[in-house]
């Protein structure tokens, strides 16, 4: 019975030393590893922030070089080039100059106004329903306002409303 008695004896001691040890090993791996998954995923969100910001801020860097200012025109309506049917276009434009608008010097609005009412004057309501007939315009537009007025460095055409009328 004496061995019975010590193995009693050393199974209530000997809970208190597991607790105690199994207490203070782990927490210090967990801590550690518990510090060391934040930390790589943060390290690795910010090289992707990083990269994938350096990507874009160049392009916008380009582009922001490019138009330097905006000029509104008036809302533009007009008949389109259709024989078979009656249509009517509203549009929107506002044009990106790789300039700066002068306050003292006015814009040439009239030859503007003119050289976009010829070239929306011919576009047909089939072409204009599509997007990439939309994207066609806005070439055409830009390309009539380069050559005709060059002076006045358009480099964009936006559409700021778009509407079409059967």
């Amino acid at each position: 019975m004496p061995g019975r008695g010590t193995q009693i004896a050393f199974q209530q001691c000997m809970p208190e030393l597991e607790a105690e040890s199994l207490k203070s090993e782990p927490p210090k791996r967990r801590r550690g590893l518990a510090l060391l998954i934040p930390l790589l995923v943060l390290a690795g969100a910010g090289v992707w922030f990083w990269i994938s910001r350096g990507s874009e801020s160049s392009a916008h860097a380009n582009e922001e070089t490019k138009v330097q200012s905006t000029l509104h025109l008036e809302t533009f309506v007009l008949n389109l080039a259709d024989s078979d049917q009656r249509s009517y276009l509203r549009v929107g434009i506002d044009l990106g100059l790789s300039q700066e608008t002068k306050r003292d010097e006015a814009a040439p609005i009239s030859e503007v106004r003119d050289t976009i009412l010829a070239v929306l004057s011919e576009a047909k309501v089939n072409d204009l329903l599509t997007s990439a007939g939309k994207a066609k315009l806005k070439q055409d537009l830009l390309r009539a306002l380069q050559e005709r007025i060059p002076q006045m460095g358009v480099e964009e055409v936006y559409f700021t409303e778009f509407l079409i009328q059967r």
